[in-house]
C-alpha cells in the first residue's frame, strides 16, 4: 500500500527500534503537544479558552515549566486562575451539598468539590493527544487490511507495552471481521508474550549481574535492561 500522510507517524514509530511503537507514538505526539502549546498558538483565542477551561495536569505542567517560554506559560496561568477564581466564587456562594435525605437521596459533593475534581481530571495536552492517538490506533486496523507489508512489520516489532497491548487486543474486534481478528490475536499474542519474556529474561540477567558468582560473565542484553523494562510495564519512555 502507498503512504499515505495519516500512515506515516504509524510507520514511523513501527520502524523505530523501540519495545512499544505505541508508546512512541504517544512520545512523539507529547512533544508535538508541548511545542504547540508553548508556540504562537496560546495567544489565539480559541486555544486560551480551552487551556482556561482544562487546565493542565501535573504531569503536563512540569514539561510546559521545563520549556523556555516562561512568559507563554504565564499569561496561560493568569488567564486560568481568573477563570478558576471566578467560577469557584461562584459555586462557594451556593455553599455545601445538602445533606443526604432520609433514604440517602442527595448529592454527596458540593458545587465546588465537583468543579474542582473535574478541574483534576482534564487536561490540555491530554486532550489533544488523545483526539489523535485514537486516529492512529484506527490507522493501524486499516492497515493491518490493507497492507501485507504493515503485517510483516508488526511481526517483526519488538512487542508493546502491557497497556497498549490491552488496548489492541479489545479494539481489533471492533474493527476487524471475525476472521481477521483471530489471525490478528494470534500475531498480537506472539508478538507481546515473546517480546515480554526477551525483556523478563534480561532484566534476570540484570539481577544476576550483581551476584558475585556472575561478576566476570558478559552482561549480554541486560545494561538497558530495567529502562525497557520500564516501558514494558509502565508505558513510559526513560531517556
Amino acid at each position: 500500500m502507498a503512504e499515505q500522510l495519516y500512515t506515516i507517524p504509524v510507520n514511523d514509530a513501527f520502524d523505530t527500534d523501540c519495545e512499544c511503537p505505541l508508546c512512541q507514538m504517544q512520545r512523539n505526539l507529547e512533544a508535538n503537544a508541548i511545542e504547540y502549546t508553548m508556540g504562537p498558538s496560546y495567544m489565539e483565542d480559541d486555544n486560551r479558552a480551552m487551556t482556561d477551561k482544562l487546565g493542565f495536569c501535573t504531569h503536563h505542567m512540569r514539561m510546559l515549566y521545563a520549556e523556555k517560554n516562561r512568559l507563554g506559560l504565564a499569561l496561560m496561568m493568569k488567564t486560568h486562575t481568573d477563570k478558576t477564581i471566578k467560577d469557584l466564587k461562584e459555586l462557594a456562594a451556593k455553599g455545601p451539598a445538602p445533606k443526604a435525605g432520609l433514604f440517602g437521596k442527595g448529592d454527596s459533593q458540593s458545587p465546588v468539590t465537583k468543579y474542582i475534581s473535574n478541574l483534576e481530571s482534564t487536561c490540555f495536552i491530554c486532550n489533544k493527544m488523545g483526539n489523535t492517538f485514537d486516529r492512529y490506533v484506527d490507522t493501524i486496523f486499516h492497515m493491518w487490511k490493507k497492507d501485507k507489508d504493515f503485517i510483516a512489520k508488526f511481526k517483526s516489532c519488538k512487542g508493546f507495552c502491557t497497556y497498549h497491548y490491552g488496548i489492541l487486543y479489545d479494539y481489533g474486534s471492533k474493527k476487524l471481521s471475525k476472521e481477521q481478528y483471530s489471525e490478528f490475536l494470534n500475531i498480537l499474542n506472539d508478538v507481546y508474550f515473546t517480546n515480554m519474556e526477551r525483556v523478563n529474561g534480561d532484566i534476570g540477567w540484570f539481577i544476576d549481574k550483581f551476584d558475585y558468582r556472575f561478576k566476570n560473565e558478559p552482561w549480554k542484553n541486560s545494561k538497558d535492561a530495567l529502562p525497557r523494562g520500564i516501558v514494558k510495564t509502565n508505558h513510559t519512555i526513560i531517556e
